[in-house]
């Protein structure tokens, strides 16, 4: 008896609703894959109205989902892993570090139900539960919270952790949590995996703090500055500083030196100056002095010396080139975070 070969029919439907998926996919230059588990319908309307205009949810059936991602290529093929569950496509022309940033921000508290496993540690705090005494001091001390009456009212007396992170709500917890008011969890678009321009990255590769990666680039750049000029290497950010450090340190070495330059000839006589009514101070017998100079007074207090003063003059005039090249960089460096993350 010989066996007929059957050949799958895909339906036109199937394959028009995989084309549109396709289309969808080409459209931007990330797409990833949401969760889109818990999110009541309602909802999930209003977070796709409040994506308008920065990035689109496309949701369709997981397995023409998957034959779209597969029909792409491109690397695309590579969030088929993260297809499973209740999820959707998202695609957005703004970089993958502004999608998770904006979707992060959507979220928002909810009640956990029971059944559902929580996402954190659930703590009920420390206080008045604004309870009036009667059995829900029982269900409160049931569920592992600290709880007693006083002064008339039910009081948590200290923070109490009633579930770890990835135990399972039961009954009796999810009532008191919802008595209570307290919403453990929260509800969004939760980023599985984003493909953009051939990068697979995933939330935990995405959840940069901003202001902390601003500080290490900025500390990046004074360092390479610092190490630029101390190691007498002009850059276009540098040269300048260098320029005036050199310049210091040859007036420098010419006062040291009492080279007659143009430039030092008159801190050279203004120093020696300062030596001879010095000496002429320092000699009690004004018959050995000659006119000019008897009568003349020590300094009342030592003054810096040239060299140090020169010292100074350059470090200050590098530090302002410094703080210039910094207003630059600060400038130039928010523009380029701004567009990275979004």
């Amino acid at each position: 008896m010989s066996s007929v070969r059957k050949t799958e029919t895909i339906p036109q439907w199937k394959r028009e609703e995989v084309d549109a998926l396709v289309d969808f996919l080409e459209s931007y230059t990330s797409v990833g894959i949401v969760g889109v588990t818990g999110i009541p319908s309602r909802q999930l309307q209003a977070m796709r109205r409040e994506l308008h205009g920065s990035a689109e949810v496309r949701m369709s059936r997981n397995t023409l989902t998957i034959r779209a991602l597969e029909a792409v290529d491109d690397g695309l093929e590579e969030l088929v892993d993260y297809v499973d569950g209740q999820v959707a496509l998202i695609g957005t022309n703004d970089n993958p570090f502004g999608l998770y940033k904006q979707l992060e921000a959507s979220k928002t508290p909810a009640p956990i139900n029971a059944g559902e496993v929580a996402p954190n540690d659930i703590v009920i705090p420390e206080g008045d539960t604004g309870v009036d005494p009667g059995p829900f001091v029982g269900e409160l001390q049931t569920v592992g919270a600290a709880a007693r009456i006083m002064d008339g009212s039910i009081k948590v007396t200290e923070d109490s952790t009633v579930l770890e992170e990835g135990g399972v709500v039961d009954d009796d917890l999810a009532g008191v949590l919802s008595e209570l008011g307290i919403e453990p969890k929260e509800v969004g678009l939760d980023l599985k995996g984003v493909h953009s321009e051939g990068i697979l990255f995933e939330p935990d590769e995405l959840a940069i703090d901003v202001d902390e990666y601003t500080a290490d680039v900025q500390a990046a750049a004074a360092a390479a500055r610092n190490l630029s000029v101390n190691a007498a290497y002009p850059t276009a950010r540098t040269a300048g500083t260098l320029l005036a450090k050199a310049s210091g340190e040859a007036k420098s070495v010419a006062l040291y030196a009492s080279i007659e330059s143009p430039d030092v000839v008159p801190d050279l006589i203004g120093r020696a100056d300062a030596q001879l009514r010095a000496l002429a101070a320092a000699i009690d017998d004004d018959e050995a002095l000659p006119e000019e100079l008897r009568g003349v007074e020590a300094p009342a207090a030592p003054e810096a010396s040239t060299e140090d003063e020169e010292e100074q003059a350059t470090e200050d005039e590098a530090a302002e080139a410094d703080d210039d090249d910094d207003d630059d960089d600060d400038d130039d460096g928010g523009e380029g975070l701004g567009a990275m993350f979004g």
